[in-house]
């Protein structure tokens, strides 16, 4: 009240179990809507007294509670529009009354067609959904400037260095998982991006709009489009984003580069010396100054909090500006509530919309006069939306003033509005779809989505000429606009095109979803003439095309090409099915030579496995005994038992080459399931075996989930031969469960119970100088078989190349010591039971309807059919196993702590 920027009162407006872990709250004039998964509250202050009076639900059934992949924040836009997101915990949005929202098409939002993280639109009461993007990861918020434009940032999965801004392009797919399948983003793919920040999005497949910026590491959360007046010109007209991970405020100055963008990084806001400084949110406040709230921790995500009571506000102005005032608007006027809509803080403008809107036609010369002012035109772009929303106005006469406006800003206006007025937009596509903007085309394009006139083919193979073959922007732009009439607009274009094809066209038969444009990409695909690398983009074009020709088409290729072209061969069988190749000479001929080039690699048994055959299991019997120590032969063994390969093992297993017989045994006891479990356990306690093998093989009973659970069953019944009690105990030693290894050892000859190691403390610790290059020792002898920097390590757990930008010291240490306590979303561990009877535990990297790949410890992935799991369970703890500290002592864990707050 004093203007000292400390508060002098404060009120709690409401408190309640219900509001536990709420992730974004919106101030409506007396309406406070608030976020909290699974539902979306409506508060209202009926009595003006700051407190609210009266709740009511506005959406549910979004993601799992207190999940922060669930529903964010929602924020108001300048056509008096609701705009919000979720994250890919969301799945679907649910009304008041818990039934399944409707799209702009009259369809179900949900799994069956969307993916992943959303982006919607609705009218103030939660009418007339739309879904405006799809396909991200957890974007946090979204910001939409007085034109309409939309932008948001999205969190990548941890340690990838992908995080990004994007513009938001109505109805686009933004790439998060496969479009088709959806499958994760390191599965294996044709044409494959060369690099994890861009392979994260899928920015090489057809369908996928480009990212803004890609920012690196971090936990992007608030964001906003400034168009105050107080900060420097740098940041004005500009995108401001807090991102919580490397503790920064941010803006992202953007130019229009063709039909869309480029930008760089300016920061604002940045936590130099104090690591906990994690800005979660920024607004505008009504002078223009921006409001930061810090959520003050010694980390982010992974549901884990170290600090309960010291967030903090910020208000981030230039030096010498007034101090922080709110100066009260009038919006009983026209004239004062027109004044009131140039205000750059939200709330302020939703009260100033609202008013105009209820004043009808009395409201209209004001804002008139600011439509046809000359000095600002996110000015008049928000008068604009007021007036063509106002239910006393001609909208058509301000939709004809905007298309003769020289700004391509202004001449958009009236395309987007005609799609939420849901008027006939065909007269104003035909004035723009020569304009020489190509911002303007592209939202023309954009326009054409989903929309069933005489003239939307023409209109679009008319915006189609005008791509360049350069701008993907464009590209995407025309693919979004052809969605579902691909076979009109596609026919329609290459009419007009002139044989040979120019690159030009060949993008966009590339972009295109149509059987009609198969027998173009065969010849596109097939060109001798270009290397197969350029050809690559084609032969991942032929999945996304729909129906069975695609299959005829590859067997085409695959008949024309040499025999000795195996690169092409891969690519084709790796696409076809069974049956395909049944019909096909040439192609059982290609896959017999691959089976013999591929012999001792993962395609080798992707071959076997993805065409059943049997006539292999010789060899799979040969690489599990030449691999059994690697995952390679693990795999290679279970998938000779499930093809019915069990007769070879037995003469091997009871022979007397006792070399092939460990080595068998190395790779059975990791296959896991009861079969193998058997085998091994038979080998170690059953039959005349020498001591010697019967010890290597009680060696390996516990070393698989099922192995584990068995070595108990046996310890508890007493049916392990005394001698062997030790080599039983030590076949669980490696097991992540340290319930597991210390029941264990409960059987084990003279065990004494020991007491629990009190945990070091960040005080105790610091009584110790760390060694950074001694501590990149520990991180190789401890940490570097789950994690990796840089290229060192495995790719198993979160990737730690810029852990210590991201955590200090505090943050660090209680991420070893209590991992459990903050699990990354995407890092938890499942437990996958199989219909063979076996149990395998990893993270799933991805699921589709038809195939499962799971992360193995170690980092082997595993795939898995989907039809062959029985249950899956998510894992309560973490997989990093707790007490990994105890071997490297405290200066060898200062040495850690050392090495790992190097990596920035």
């Amino acid at each position: 009240t004093d203007g000292d920027a400390k508060a002098d009162t404060a009120k709690v407006f409401y408190q309640g179990p219900e509001l536990n872990a709420p992730l974004g709250i919106a101030v409506l004039g007396n309406r406070v809507i608030v976020c909290q998964s699974p539902y979306v509250w409506n508060f209202y202050d009926d009595n003006g007294d700051d407190k609210a009076d009266r709740k009511e639900i506005l959406f549910q059934g979004i993601g799992g509670e207190q999940h922060d992949h669930g529903i964010h924040a929602f924020t108001f836009g300048p056509d008096g529009k609701l705009y919000f997101n979720f994250g890919n915990s969301g799945k679907t949005l649910l009304d008041k009354n818990g039934k399944t929202v409707l799209d702009q098409d009259g369809e179900e939002i949900g799994p069956a067609k969307y993916k992943q993280g959303m982006v919607f639109r609705c009218n103030p009461d939660g009418s007339q959904v739309e879904c405006l993007g799809q396909n991200f990861r957890n974007p946090f918020e979204v910001a939409v400037d007085s034109y309409g434009t939309l932008w948001q940032s999205d969190n990548d999965d941890d340690g990838n260095r992908g995080t990004r801004i994007n513009f938001v392009m109505p109805h686009g797919n933004y790439g998060y998982t496969d479009e088709m399948t959806g499958a994760g983003w390191s599965s294996a793919r044709t044409n494959m991006e060369d690099s994890i920040p861009l392979r994260h999005w899928h920015l090489n497949d057809p369908g996928v709009v480009p990212n803004l910026l890609q920012t690196g590491a971090g936990s992007p959360t608030g964001i906003l489009f400034y168009e105050g007046k107080l900060l420097p010109q740098q940041f004005q007209n500009q995108i401001i984003h807090c991102d919580a991970g490397p503790n920064v405020v941010r803006a992202y100055p953007t130019t229009p580069s063709g039909a869309g963008y480029t930008a760089t990084i300016l920061p604002i806001l940045q936590g130099e010396t104090d690591k906990w400084f994690r800005p979660a949110d920024v607004c505008v406040a009504p002078d223009g100054s921006l409001i930061v709230a810090d959520w003050y921790d010694p980390g982010v995500g992974g549901h884990q909090a170290g600090d309960q009571v010291r967030g903090r506000i910020y208000r981030v102005a230039p030096k010498n500006s007034a101090n922080y005032k709110i100066t009260p608007e009038d919006y009983t006027t026209a004239v004062s509530a027109v004044k009131a809509l140039q205000n750059p803080n939200l709330a302020v403008r939703h009260k100033a919309f609202t008013s105009l809107q209820a004043m009808r036609k009395a409201a209209l010369p004001a804002l008139e006069n600011l439509w046809h002012s000359k000095e600002d035109e996110n000015l008049r772009a928000r008068a604009f939306w007021a007036l063509v929303k106002n239910p006393a106005a001609d909208w058509g006469k301000y939709f004809a003033e905007a298309l003769k406006d020289a700004s391509p800003n202004i001449k958009i206006l009236p395309i987007r509005a005609s799609i939420q007025l849901n008027t006939d937009r065909t007269p104003w596509l035909l004035a723009l779809v020569n304009d020489t903007s190509v911002q303007v085309k592209r939202e023309a394009a954009l326009a054409l989505h989903h929309y069933s006139h005489p003239l939307s083919a023409n209109l679009w193979s008319k915006l189609a000429a005008a791509y360049d073959g350069k701008d993907r922007w464009y590209l995407e732009a025309l693919g979004i606009g052809a969605d579902r009439q691909w076979d009109a607009f596609l026919g329609e274009y290459l009419k007009t095109q002139d044989e040979p094809l120019t690159n030009a066209a060949k993008d966009i038969v590339w972009r295109s979803r149509t059987e009609s444009s198969i027998p173009l990409l065969t010849i596109f695909a097939s060109d001798a003439s270009q290397p197969l690398t350029a050809r690559l983009r084609y032969f991942r074009a032929f999945d996304f095309q729909p129906g069975t020709a695609k299959s005829k088409a590859l067997l085409q290729i695959l008949e024309q090409s040499p025999s000795n072209d195996t690169a092409l061969h891969k690519l084709v069988l790796s696409a076809l099915a069974k049956n395909d190749i049944s019909r096909s000479a040439k192609a059982q001929q290609a896959l017999q030579q691959l089976l013999k080039l591929s012999y001792g690699n993962g395609f080798y048994l992707d071959l076997i496995q993805r065409y059943e055959l049997k006539s292999e299991n010789k060899h799979l019997l040969e690489l599990t005994l030449e691999k059994s120590n690697e995952s390679l032969g693990r795999n290679a063994a279970r998938l000779l038992l499930q093809l019915g390969g069990k007769p070879l093992l037995m003469p091997i297993l009871n022979g007397k080459d006792t070399s092939q017989s460990k080595a068998l045994l190395n790779a059975l006891c990791r296959v896991g399931t009861p079969e193998t479990v058997d085998l091994v356990q038979q080998m170690a306690m059953a039959g005349k075996q020498p001591a010697y093998m019967k010890t290597y093989a009680a060696q390996r009973i516990g070393k698989s989930g099922e192995g584990e659970k068995r070595v108990l069953q046996l310890l508890k019944e007493g049916k392990v031969p005394t001698d062997l009690i030790p080599d039983v105990v030590a076949s669980v030693s490696g097991a992540w469960q340290q319930a597991v290894r210390t029941e264990a050892a409960s059987y084990l000859p003279n065990h004494k119970e020991g007491k629990s190691a009190k945990l070091p403390t960040l005080a105790e610790v610091n009584v110790y100088t760390g060694n950074i290059e001694k501590g990149r020792g520990q991180f190789s002898n401890a940490c570097s078989s789950c994690h990796m920097v840089g290229k060192e390590g495995i790719d198993f757990g979160p990737k730690l190349s810029q852990i210590g930008a991201k955590y200090d010291k505090g943050g660090l240490l209680k991420s070893i010591l209590r991992p459990s306590e903050g699990i990354s979303f995407g890092f938890e561990g499942w437990v996958l039971k199989m219909k063979d009877g076996s149990e395998l535990v990893g993270l799933i990297v991805s699921k589709t309807e038809t195939d499962i790949e799971l992360k193995l410890p170690g980092g082997t992935v595993q795939k898995i059919k989907t039809e062959a799991v029985k249950t899956m369970e998510q894992m309560r703890g973490s997989l990093m196993p707790e007490g990994l500290h105890e071997a490297m002592g405290m200066q060898g864990l200062s040495d850690l702590l050392a090495f790992l707050g190097s990596l920035k």
